[in-house]
């Protein structure tokens, strides 16, 4: 397991912070002598020590994928799947799986398939909680499209929600998508949205628990 990049800055202020908020507690414990109140205060920081540590944690998991296989692009718990119509994109039905993320989950993103990035594009918005109806279009969003070899396209985006407050990507029209790499990261908690065609093979139902790279959301017609 490693620490992802964009962690490195909230993880070194975090510490600071909570050593200086140890040593006060040091120094209150030797003119108090509560200990208890001492032990509460230390529980307290190495609690949120983990937190902020885990939560920026990239467990090594090794892809294993056929061709058509869709993979799951985020930790996290599968709270819908049902055809909807996208209107950003493809303007017809599409079957729209989402996956949320806690605050405890693996925060990276990662592509779902193999491809060509035909379509990226970044939308300000509102922060509501990520399993608000209305996220998946009023919330801080980006929508990418990847074209797979066979011509079929899945479209997934990245939603901020009421803790997450930053979307990072690292893609754009053009580029080439491989199943399993890094595309993004979302901080602090919110959901991915995938649009899938309606003839694709679905792997997966709601309440389900997945993991980026290793679980199956489905598979496209081949």
């Amino acid at each position: 397991m490693k620490l992802h990049r964009e962690g490195y800055t909230i993880i070194g202020v975090g510490m600071l912070i909570l050593g200086l908020i140890q040593l006060g507690n040091y120094y209150l414990y030797q003119s108090t002598g509560w200990l208890w109140l001492f032990g509460l205060i230390s529980l307290a920081v190495v609690v949120i020590a983990y937190l902020i540590v885990q939560f920026f944690r990239i467990p090594k998991r090794e892809v294993n994928a056929s061709d058509f296989d869709i993979l799951c692009p985020a930790d996290g718990k599968v709270v819908v799947v049902e055809e909807v119509e996208e209107t950003e994109y493809f303007e017809d039905k599409r079957i729209q799986i989402s996956i949320f993320m806690s605050p405890l989950n693996v925060h990276a993103n990662y592509h779902p398939i193999s491809g060509t990035v035909k379509y990226a594009k970044y939308h300000p918005g509102l922060f509501l909680v990520a399993w608000h109806p209305k996220s998946s279009t009023d919330n801080e969003r980006t929508t990418f499209v990847t074209q797979h070899s066979s011509g079929q396209e899945v479209l997934f985006r990245q939603i901020a929600g009421a803790l997450a407050r930053r979307i990072c990507y690292y893609i754009d029209k053009n580029d080439k998508a491989e199943i399993g790499g890094e595309f993004g990261f979302i901080k602090f908690g919110s959901r991915i949205d995938l649009f899938l065609p309606l003839d694709t093979k679905v792997d997966v139902k709601i309440g389900d628990v997945v993991k980026a790279k290793i679980t199956k959301i489905g598979q496209l017609n081949s």
